[in-house]
């Protein structure tokens, strides 16, 4: 029954057309997931492009260029979304100031 309340509230906070409700903070965990697999998808056609030229390319690929592209990637991904959470959570808290203030 829970479950169906976050939905309903999850698909209520996407068309509050007044944006009193944000939902990026609920998405945040699925955009992660999407971009450790594109890192992964990336790091992986690397790693198969470095092969179909040769192996030493494949392998130097396979070795040292697709992990480091992987990480970057993913540090990168990790660190654009914590300043999104920070930011929105910077503004949550404004509001509650806000409304202890009034």
């Amino acid at each position: 029954m829970e479950d169906v309340k976050k939905v309903e509230g999850f698909f209520k906070s996407l068309f509050d057309f007044s944006f009193s409700s944000f939902i990026t903070t609920r998405v945040i965990k699925i955009l992660y997931i999407l971009f450790v697999a594109g890192a992964a998808i990336a790091a992986l056609g690397i790693i198969i492009f470095g092969f179909s030229q040769s192996a030493g390319t494949g392998i130097l690929n396979l070795i040292i260029v697709a992990p480091l592209v992987f990480l970057i990637w993913v540090i990168s991904a990790r660190v654009y979304l914590e300043i999104i959470i920070v930011v929105f959570r910077i503004g949550e808290d404004l509001s509650d100031i806000k409304k202890r203030g009034e």
